[in-house]
């Protein structure tokens, strides 16, 4: 099966060349879709450069539609059975860390793969939100059928897929990459614009798990039914 990797990008203009080259360099990679969000820094001016340079497929938006609307366009616009989606914030980028979200899914291990990064408190290494993570490898047929839903979702598009997988009986492993780091908000911008944008974040999330109340319904039934059969 061949991969194609997906990078939705928002105002990125200090990350987007090093991720770009870097996911370049993937073997396993076939297919490179960039989706510029309305991006208005250099991001685009960025993006039209490493074009001459490498083989993508650039998706440029007027306005920012959201996160979740990027990434189901992604998804439109993939010619692939697997889908591998990569954060354009990413400041250390890890060798190898795109074929390890690959490979189980070519094993037949799982049906989605999620790339989790921690940070360390009391000396211990946690993530507790790592479903939220940006990082995350799929067959396309599965996500398919909520495109629709996904373009709606903005940044709860996360939390979406997640609910999803459970509610329909899908597997989902987790990977922790070791040393993958995402650039923080209060780093890009003010800080009170950082801290509303992180407030919006969170309205998305809540507003989408409340709007899709009946998958979450059944992502708990499931879950019930599995631990009741163990």
């Amino acid at each position: 099966m061949k991969t194609s990797a997906i990078i939705c990008v928002f105002n990125e203009e200090k990350t987007i060349r090093n991720v770009i080259e870097s996911v370049s360099e993937s073997f396993i990679v076939d297919e490179i879709i960039i989706v510029n969000d309305g991006s208005t820094d250099n991001t685009k001016k960025i993006i039209e450069e490493l074009k001459n340079k490498f083989e993508i497929t650039n998706i440029h938006f007027k306005e920012n539609k959201g996160k979740g609307y990027a990434m189901a366009v992604g998804v439109e616009n993939a010619t692939n059975e697997i889908i591998v989606f990569i954060d354009a914030d990413q400041t250390n980028i890890i060798s190898g860390y795109i074929d390890q979200m690959i490979n189980p899914l070519l094993k037949k291990e799982c049906d989605m793969v999620l790339g989790y990064s921690t940070i360390n408190i009391l000396s211990q290494d946690v993530n507790p939100l790592k479903i939220l993570t940006g990082e995350r490898a799929m067959y396309k047929k599965d996500i398919t059928p909520i495109l629709s839903k996904m373009k709606e979702s903005r940044f709860g598009v996360e939390t979406l897929l997640y609910f999803y997988y459970i509610s329909i009986g899908k597997s989902i492993k987790f990977i922790r990459l070791i040393g993958l780091k995402h650039k923080d908000k209060y780093k890009k911008v003010s800080f009170k614009k950082a801290t509303t944008n992180y407030i919006n974040e969170g309205w998305e999330i809540a507003y989408t798990a409340m709007k899709n109340y009946d998958l979450m319904l059944k992502s708990i039934k499931n879950v019930i039914n599995k631990n009741l059969k163990a």
